[in-house]
């Protein structure tokens, strides 16, 4: 095994957490700690992407590619990173994330539409930037099938294809055999980006690098859709245990996390009741908050509808069938009532 290559996701995925409320402060504070503790790359967005501020997503307190150029003022060694959601975001936006200073592309599609990244991958390359193909939802498929999707994302022009669990739900021997599809499909890097909506985020993490990926993803604190990320700073101290860490400081990662982050959160992401059915229902992480809005509005359990949602197979884009799900379960509990 390698030392993996870690990209910090805090300032992406934690945002939604955050409800997509972070402002230019909290984003050059964490950019910056991270950047002393020697993270390679930080992702910076709204938690659905470059434009993913909507009444849909949710709107930004404050722009995201602002926020883009706030960490790439900050960091000083880290190269910082957007996520991209062909539909949500569009080549307007990632030419003006370029002029913002981001250098690698994180271009993410459900796991069966790799096709639909094609023009997006060419621009990023025309662009001079890095890119890196996130397969959403991965556990949706079997191995040998995204093995397939990354190919044509490798084909497009893709630095590496990440086996992304968004929704918490693969098993460490799951993510292995996921990772090693890719690992024998393709000549570009393979990463692997966990949730920890089973409690099994680093465990997950590590079963990926034994089947050889290349980079992983974490966040300080577990901060992240859901039930969280692998947390960056357990990582990193995971990895050094290891002898495989890839120059991160153990301490500074540990700080930061107790003493930046912690104090700006406004929950701690864990497997809590609602986490852990979305791991177990396969359920997308981001539906989460949605769901316990929802369902305290109209009386009902949140796991009832992250279940239900599940059960219909939603993915990423589908924020809106929630209510609507929700809607549908009220109807039948009072139509039993009714008989």
């Amino acid at each position: 095994m390698r030392p993996p290559r870690i990209t910090d996701t805090t300032l992406r995925d934690g945002s939604h957490a955050f409800r997509h409320q972070f402002t230019r402060e909290q984003v050059r504070a964490v950019v910056a700690a991270l950047d002393d503790a020697g993270v390679p790359v930080i992702e910076v967005t709204h938690g659905d992407g470059l434009a993913g501020s909507s009444i849909q997503y949710g709107f930004s307190r404050v722009p995201d590619l602002d926020l883009v150029e706030e960490a790439a003022a900050t960091a000083r060694r880290a190269r910082i990173a957007i996520l991209l959601i062909p539909g949500i975001g569009t080549r307007k936006e990632l030419r003006e994330a370029v002029r913002r200073g981001a250098t690698v592309a994180r271009i993410a599609t459900q796991c069966t539409e790799a096709d639909i990244s094609e023009q997006h991958f060419g621009l990023a390359k025309e662009l001079g930037m890095e890119a890196v193909g996130l397969l959403m939802m991965a556990h949706m498929i079997p191995p040998e099938r995204l093995a397939e999707q990354a190919q044509l994302m490798e084909s497009y022009g893709a630095d590496c294809v990440y086996v992304t669990d968004s929704a918490g739900a693969m098993l460490p021997w799951q993510a292995a055999a996921a990772v090693r599809a890719l690992k024998q499909a393709l000549r570009i890097q393979v990463g692997f980006h966990a949730h920890n909506n089973l409690g099994v985020a680093i465990g997950n993490c590590l079963a990926a690098l034994e089947a050889g990926a290349d980079q992983l993803d974490g966040s300080l604190r577990g901060c992240g859709a859901g039930a969280g990320n692998a947390a960056t700073e357990v990582l990193a101290a995971v990895l050094d245990k290891a002898g495989l860490n890839p120059g991160l400081d153990v301490f500074k990662l540990m700080d930061a996390a107790e003493f930046i982050l912690a104090p700006m959160m406004p929950f701690q992401p864990m497997p809590d009741r609602d986490a852990v059915t979305i791991g177990y229902a396969g359920t997308y992480s981001t539906f989460l908050l949605h769901a316990r809005r929802i369902g305290e509005r109209l009386g009902l359990d949140p796991r009832e509808i992250l279940v239900e949602l599940g059960r219909r197979k939603a993915v990423a884009g589908q924020e809106d069938w929630i209510l609507d799900v929700a809607l549908d379960l009220v109807r039948q509990k009072q139509a039993a009532v009714a008989s």
